[in-house]
């Protein structure tokens, strides 16, 4: 029987659960999807789905760490390994980096070093659990990257470039995660070049509007009637800090840690809750109106206790199913829903 461990700070999925993270569907191509594998190769390449298919097929059981803090265990692909494409189109020396780009809304991409995309051993997949790899988990055709958080694993990949120097991703210029993206070393996000005066001007203030504060430390301050409208505060530290009152409209709180906060009457209407930690918060009178929650969003733990909820508290039933079973449990016997 195998023993779970999990990395820190995460969740185990429900089994049989995979959660959808992203865009459903792939965006707008050619009819025939195409995988091109160029940059600095000798000889650029482009294969078909089925000419993919039709290649030597490597079966590969990988554990997934969604960086929003779900894990799902012993899941089964099949496809192409990178290493097979590339001794295919012949890596000239120069190329350190390799970019992996997506046929989707956001056109998103990640990289990863060279040398550590070959002795991770990444994948280029088209199936799961022995069928056709699903649209909304990245079908036709996905890389799977193992012992990574699973956004350097990119749906739809429609380009494989082979670099000198390295070129960020979507998520990685544009969210701030970490472009290394260990979930053993909890490797999440990167914090924004902020210096002490600005986030002490802010803090005093307690104006956060519109700001990129992601990995903000603000645990145990007195913040109540803080205006955090459209903030970006992934993966902040608001543990034991009073918000009374406080603004979160259509602010970003991936990841953000909650546990033990003063939340009451705080508005989360439109908040992005994906991963969000609020685990023995004081959430009367709180509402969470149209707020989007995940797998990951936690109300209680065995560490902290549960979340101060009562029938003044706002929270749509439909993100209520959207919960881990038992966050969804606790939630119904606070606010005594049948």
């Amino acid at each position: 029987m195998r023993v779970v461990v999990l990395p820190p700070n995460q969740q185990l999925v429900a089994e049989g659960k995979f959660p959808i993270v992203g865009e459903r569907l792939a965006g707008p191509g050619p009819e025939t999807w195409t995988l091109t594998v160029d940059g600095l190769v000798r000889d650029p390449s482009t294969w078909t789905l089925a000419e993919l298919r039709a290649l030597p097929q490597t079966a590969q059981t990988v554990d997934i760490h969604c960086v929003t803090r779900w894990s799902k265990l012993d899941a089964s692909f099949a496809g192409v390994t990178l290493a097979s494409l590339l001794d295919a189109c012949g890596v000239l020396p120069q190329a350190r980096f390799v970019s992996f780009a997506a046929r989707s809304a956001r056109e998103h991409s990640t990289s990863l070093p060279l040398a550590d995309a070959l002795r991770l051993g990444v994948l280029v997949a088209t199936s799961f659990e022995g069928k056709p790899l699903p649209a909304e988990h990245g079908g036709p055709l996905r890389t799977i990257v193992p012992h990574r958080y699973f956004y350097k694993s990119v749906k739809w990949v429609q380009r494989i470039e082979l670099l000198a120097e390295d070129r960020l991703g979507f998520w990685e210029a544009e969210a701030g995660y970490h472009n290394n993206a260990d979930p053993w070393r909890e490797e999440r996000y990167l914090a924004p070049e902020l210096d002490r005066r600005t986030v002490r001007r802010v803090l005093q203030a307690r104006d956060f509007a519109g700001l990129d504060l992601r990995s903000l430390d603000a645990h145990l301050r007195d913040l109540t009637g803080l205006n955090a409208r459209g903030a970006t505060l992934r993966d902040a530290d608001f543990q034991r800090a009073v918000l009374v009152g406080a603004d979160f409209t259509g602010a970003n709180l991936t990841n953000a840690h909650l546990q033990g906060a003063d939340l009451r009457g705080a508005i989360f209407t439109g908040a992005d809750l994906d991963g969000a930690q609020f685990e023995g918060a004081d959430l009367r009178g709180a509402d969470f109106t149209g707020a989007v929650s995940s797998f990951a969003t936690t109300f209680v733990s065995a560490t902290e206790g549960g979340a101060r909820i009562d029938a003044t508290t706002r929270i749509d039933p439909a993100a209520v199913e959207g919960l881990l079973p038992e966050q969804q449990s606790y939630l119904r016997r606070q606010l005594s829903w049948s």
